[in-house]
């Protein structure tokens, strides 16, 4: 079996490389490589698939700046719906499956209860609007698909929110962190074990095709969660300077994009038909900081 993975150099798809391997050959192009990964460039992209000929299309790719995509819909668009639009035209034609990962942001973020597959769409933003397009063009399709939306994603590699709150952390005397926006902080090595284990079922069974919530287990804000970031660090050995984190409401930070203020995505259904048990948030990120902040030998 031949599993083609794009965005194999992102948070999640270099964690995908390490779960996928099992299964089976991953070929992993980049974005500059004869057969091409770039989704830039969709119509590229499909001969890819056409070439390769894979039994499986993970697509670990997107255009991610929320920001900047205010400001080139374009791109954003090319990368976020009209690639996945192409990847699914080929993986029906093909009669294979794809596996495709979206986001919160195709919510609206109001009330405060977790948002369930089949509830209505709403983005605030261009990087919501295109993510969404990319869902929709994937199930009009026709093809066989798993689609995870996630969120709050980290990893041990890459930039993240975790990362830049222990940089500041370390440099100034307090924070200022935003306290009504709620959500789970979800690590890219759940998101690919997670991915790996239902691919191995859906392919068994085309009756566990559709979308899921693959987030992990629990809630808090973004300041709860640099609080909890802080903490563990200074109990792993780790120096910081900032002495208060300061909560203040979104609307304290003007940004290009609006953002949502209910995040909270319920998983109930992926647990329930793929038999997993999500974890709670905090002991993957307690797993996580262990990593980054161990002492060099």
């Amino acid at each position: 079996m031949k599993i083609l993975l794009l965005g194999a150099n992102g948070q999640v798809g270099w964690e995908l490389r390490r779960s996928l391997a099992p299964l089976a050959e991953v070929v992993a192009p980049g974005r500059h490589d004869a057969l091409t990964g770039d989704l830039a460039d969709p119509p590229a992209l499909a001969a890819t698939v056409r070439l390769l000929r894979p039994d499986v299309i993970v697509n670990a790719a997107a255009y991610t700046a929320v920001d900047k995509a205010e400001s080139e819909p374009g791109l954003a668009r090319t990368i976020n719906a009209e690639a996945p639009a192409s990847l699914a035209a080929e993986a029906a034609r093909l009669g294979i499956l794809l596996v495709h990962y979206s986001t919160d942001y195709v919510f609206d973020g109001s009330g405060d209860r977790p948002w369930q597959e089949d509830d209505p769409t709403g983005p605030l933003n261009v990087y919501g609007h295109t993510k969404l397009a990319g869902e929709n063009a994937i199930r009009e399709s026709g093809c066989r698909h798993l689609l995870f939306r996630t969120s709050w994603v980290y990893a041990s590699r890459g930039k993240n929110f975790a990362k830049t709150i222990l940089k500041f952390a370390r440099e100034r005397e307090f924070l200022t962190v935003v306290d009504d926006q709620f959500g789970a902080p979800t690590g890219a090595d759940l998101i690919a074990d997670v991915t790996a284990q239902a691919l191995r079922s859906a392919l068994s069974s085309s009756a566990l095709d559709g979308t899921y919530h693959l987030v992990a287990d629990g809630t808090t804000t973004w300041h709860g969660y640099a609080e909890f970031l802080c903490a563990v660090a200074r109990e792993l050995g780790t120096e910081l300077q900032a002495s208060e984190i300061r909560p203040v409401p979104g609307s304290e930070f003007k940004t290009p994009a609006q953002r949502p203020g209910n995040s909270r995505l319920d998983h109930a259904k992926l647990q329930e038909k793929f038999g997993l048990i999500l974890p709670d948030w905090k002991a993957g990120v307690e797993r996580m900081l262990a990593e980054i902040l161990a002492p060099s030998a």
